[in-house]
Formats: C-alpha cells, sequence, structure tokens
C-alpha cells in the first residue's frame, strides 16, 4: 500500500513483537499520536519544574526525573499520526505486527 506524505493513518498492533528493539521502534511510532505528544509535553514541563539543583563541590548539579511511559505496545493499541516518508522504513521493519490504515 502507498501512502501519501502528510496523509492521517491508523495503526494498530495486531500481535506483540517478540525483540525489544520491534518493541522499541513501535513505541516510538506510538510517540507520534497528536495525544501521546501532547502528554509528553506536558511531562517534560512539569519535569522541568519540578528539577532538583543542589549544591555538590560547589557546583550546581541538577537530577531530573525519569521520563513516563506514555504509550504501552500492547495487543490490540491503536493510534494515529500523520504519515512522512522518514517513518517508511520503520513501518516496513514492524510491519508483522502492526496493521496500518489510511484514514478518511
Amino acid at each position: 500500500m502507498t501512502i501519501a506524505p502528510g496523509k492521517n493513518i491508523a495503526c494498530t498492533v495486531t500481535k506483540e513483537p517478540l525483540s525489544e528493539a520491534d518493541a522499541k521502534t513501535i513505541a516510538r511510532l506510538m510517540r507520534r499520536d497528536p495525544s501521546a505528544k501532547r502528554k509528553l509535553a506536558r511531562a517534560q514541563r512539569l519535569r522541568r519544574q519540578r528539577m532538583n539543583v543542589f549544591n555538590r563541590g560547589n557546583r550546581d548539579w541538577i537530577s531530573r526525573e525519569k521520563p513516563a511511559a506514555v504509550v504501552a505496545v500492547r495487543t490490540g493499541a491503536t493510534w494515529s499520526m500523520t504519515y512522512t516518508p522518514d517513518i517508511a522504513g520503520d513501518l516496513a521493519k514492524v510491519a508483522r505486527w502492526v496493521k496500518v490504515d489510511a484514514k478518511g
């Protein structure tokens, strides 16, 4: 299936991947969903506000929270995103586990 750049696509995880690398690739694609982007941006802003700055050897040291996992790669998980040519390789790599449909 060929998808024109700029078109919206809907993706669904049909089966959980066996390798950690493929799970990370799917999670990276899932973070392109607009609602996930909003959650990530809000979490980043809150982490920046709660940043702990302390003095260590007369220098400012910063300890920052670990980022939250806002997406989970599970069978049946769905998300939508705008198709761009740079993700074609990622979608081809995980095609065994992800079903891609063109929206509207």
